[in-house]
């Protein structure tokens, strides 16, 4: 085994960015960012000189960290969610997302006909249109789903170039869903839909004791294995819908809120997941493909371009709530885990609930959304 590929190491450099991301957004020249986005930059510095693994030799530990830290790390903080939260902040969250949604769609239809992909691709075209609009509805799952229902994961370098493809436009687009509030709210006066006391939505953040951390490890886990024997008994309904209702009936027991450290431990390893983001953001893969990657590369940004303006048009209109919007946006298009990363970053906690749900939403919506893109095309 190559030495960069030892997972002891990886997961150490992983856990450095982590930290060090964590350092810079404390400083005056990174608070703006925040560490969501830092760590996403710092993890693709490190993997594209090629010091850890990026996402053309990717190792285990990234799928493990895809497959098991990312839902138990939305389980951790949906322990110290306030249903409340969802009165004011649900609906609109909803509504955005069914906007940017519908976005994604047009998105990809509009980029097909503007750049015509399938000039360069072929019949291959309009499945990786599918594809992408299942990813940039609800995140990965959809796009490996119509990837399957078509054996396109086959087709290795296209298919690996389409990976990188997305891993490049998503981590760009963490940085543009991070910075546009911030730039509208200049221009435009926007207004929060929610605005009950924050410090009230969440639990109270303290110090994790022992006995904390043992009961927060022993139900992160039994819940996460629930949820997948309830995914065999009904492979109909996702198995993060399940450890996601778990958690959501967990946090409103007496019990579970006397524990201290769960959001602590859920924005953790919520950061190894973007570090893992980062790391995938290969921009060697998508140079590599030379025309075929030139051509996803701008028929994939074209449309998320053309979501975002769309949500943000829309959205503008109808709710006027920047961060909200931002939110909404990065749930489709990079999924429920980067979504609760942004309402960190903008301290909006009330939001980290619909963000989780909306998440959902997408995992259930895309793979459809998906296939009838397929079936236009």
């Amino acid at each position: 085994m190559n030495f960069i590929e030892n997972p002891i190491y990886v997961l150490t450099v992983l856990a450095l960015m982590v930290l060090l991301s964590l350092y810079a957004a404390k400083k005056k020249w990174g608070k703006p960012f925040g560490a969501a986005l830092l760590v996403i930059v710092f993890t693709a510095i490190v993997a594209n000189f090629k010091l850890i693994p990026s996402a053309s030799n990717s190792i285990p530990l990234y799928d493990v960290i895809f497959s098991y830290l990312a839902p138990i790390s939305i389980f951790y903080l949906l322990l110290g969610a306030n249903l409340k939260s969802i009165k004011k902040a649900g609906a609109p969250m909803i509504g955005l997302f069914l906007i940017g949604s519908l976005a994604t769609v047009l998105g990809i239809l509009a980029s097909w006909y503007l750049i015509s992909p399938q000039n360069v691709l072929g019949d291959d075209g309009k499945i990786l249109a599918g594809m992408l609009t299942g990813t940039y509805t609800g995140g990965s799952v959809n796009f490996n789903a119509v990837a399957l229902a078509y054996d396109f994961q086959k087709k290795g370098t296209l298919y690996a170039g389409a990976i990188a493809v997305d891993n490049v436009v998503t981590a760009i687009w963490v940085v543009i869903t991070i910075a546009f509030p911030v730039i509208l709210r200049k221009r435009f006066k926007d207004k929060k839909l929610s605005t009950e006391n924050r410090t009230n939505e969440l639990n109270k953040e303290s110090s994790m004791d022992l006995n904390s951390f043992a009961w927060l490890i022993f139900i992160g886990l039994s819940s996460f294995l629930v949820s997948e024997f309830v995914s065999i008994w009904l492979p109909s309904i996702p198995s993060i819908i399940t450890l996601s209702t778990i958690g959501i009936v967990l946090a409103q027991t007496p019990f579970i809120s006397k524990l201290n450290g769960s959001h602590e431990l859920g924005l953790y390893l919520v950061y190894l997941f973007l570090a893992v983001i980062g790391a995938y953001c290969e921009v060697g893969a998508v140079v590599a493909l030379k025309e075929v990657g030139l051509t996803l590369l701008l028929f994939t940004s074209i449309a998320v371009l053309i979501h975002g303006l769309l949500i943000i048009i829309l959205g503008g209109l109808l709710f006027k709530d920047w961060d909200m919007i931002s939110i909404a946006s990065q749930a489709n298009v990079g999924g429920g885990t980067s979504a609760i990363a942004l309402a960190e970053t903008f301290n909006r906690k009330e939001l980290i609930l619909p963000a989780i749900l909306v998440g959902t939403l997408g995992n259930a919506l895309g793979t459809y959304l998906g296939f009838m893109v397929v079936a236009i095309l």
